[in-house]
């Protein structure tokens, strides 16, 4: 008998094995980490990536998962420059985060230059799937948490409404989601404000507001400035006026609302996610998010925590295989119970589909929460047709 064969059998074999089996599959994080929206969108998202890998471990399909983060500051530019930084030097797997539109889209090309799969966490305008072939979300999109809220509003008696929203990609997304969700249902939008996105005086765009006396006042700005316009909202004496005010959940963002007061008690809103939802898997993560992190999570958490799962189910699905189309084309139709319901990945738009709630800010246990009482099942990106 030839004892030899079945070593070199053995040696042939290790040879043929592929080369990926042993090496870490690294993913480029790419985050506001100073700036204004570091503790409301970088911090938050980068606490669900984290959070998700300390549940689920680091090692998935042979390889293990490796975050290299970085801090773009807000900075398109920068944004830019890391991520072709991570490609280019540090050979990332795939990109991900991105907390504003301006950023994803500084990304997009690096993307689709290098073929590396991109997963954008937190931005929500809906053209930004459309700009790569390698781009998914797992976050949102303002059409899609703004078309159902202008519904609801005209089937509960406001007729005539004035929009007030921040003046970038998502605030004009929310702007026209709003006025044709809402006149399609029978409403008038009799004025549409913009304020600047950067250090926003909302003041005088309240005053104007009012000036037209409406039904109702929607508003959007992007979380982390919703304390501000809502200070500014009482102080011009809306609710002494019988307008209601209205909004998408950034207003009303879980990880300030409870330091909010008065101002948003009974607010109605639309929104993907809520810390106050009621379900065993957003118990759990939402008690494990506070222990870990001593804050509740918020929209933007809930984002990353996600991508993270989409990560892991595709690469379950490729056996470890990390090649951009190969993984594209695995994170496509991904379906999946999280924490703010069950979504998938829409595989024609690489882009999220999920419910969204209509939500009243309620007291309970003597803090504020955002508790839903209406649910819109399976929302795909109604934008994505306006486009």
């Amino acid at each position: 008998m030839n004892l030899r064969l079945p070593l070199a059998l053995a040696f042939a074999l290790a040879a043929i094995v592929p080369s990926f089996a042993a090496e870490p599959f690294r993913v480029g994080l790419v985050l506001p980490l100073s700036g204004p929206f570091a503790g409301s969108i970088g911090r938050q998202v980068e606490n669900g990536v984290r959070l998700y890998l300390k549940q689920h471990g680091e090692d998935v399909a042979g390889r293990k998962i490796e975050i290299v983060l970085r801090d773009d500051a807000g900075q398109p530019d920068t944004t830019r420059r890391l991520a072709q930084e991570l490609v280019t030097n540090d050979h990332v797997d795939l990109l991900a985060g991105f907390g504003l539109t301006p950023l994803a889209l500084a990304a997009a090309p690096v993307a689709t230059r290098a073929k590396v799969p991109m997963i954008v966490m937190a931005a929500a305008t809906s053209i930004i799937t459309e700009q790569s072939p390698f781009i998914l979300r797992t976050s949102f999109t303002m059409a899609q948490n703004v078309t159902p809220l202008a519904q609801w509003a005209a089937r509960n008696g406001m007729k005539r409404v004035v929009t007030l929203v921040s003046d970038y990609g998502p605030g004009q997304d929310a702007e026209k989601a709003f006025m044709k969700g809402f006149e399609s249902s029978g409403g008038q939008v009799v004025g549409s404000l913009r304020a600047p996105l950067a250090s926003p005086a909302f003041g005088p765009y309240l005053q104007r507001a009012k000036d037209l006396s409406p039904d109702a006042l929607f508003l959007f700005v992007p979380n982390g400035q919703g304390a501000d316009l809502m200070k500014s909202v009482a102080e011009r004496g809306f609710a002494e006026a019988g307008i209601k005010v209205i909004a998408t959940g950034d207003v009303v963002d879980d990880l300030t609302l409870d330091d909010m007061g008065e101002p948003v008690m009974g607010m109605i809103t639309s929104h993907h996610y809520s810390a106050a939802h009621d379900s065993p898997e957003n118990r759990d993560y939402r008690e494990a998010f506070m222990k870990a992190y001593g804050v509740r999570p918020n929209l933007m958490a809930i984002g990353g925590y996600d991508g993270m799962h989409l990560v892991f189910d595709a690469l379950a699905a490729t056996k470890g295989e990390a090649r951009g189309e190969a993984l594209v084309e695995a994170m496509k139709g991904r379906a999946w119970v999280s924490p703010r319901g069950p979504i998938s990945i829409d595989p024609a738009t690489r882009d999220i589909v999920q419910n969204v709630y209509i939500r009243k800010v309620e007291r309970r246990d003597g803090a504020l929460w955002n508790v839903e009482f209406e649910t819109v099942p399976a929302v795909r990106d109604p934008g994505k047709s306006t486009n």
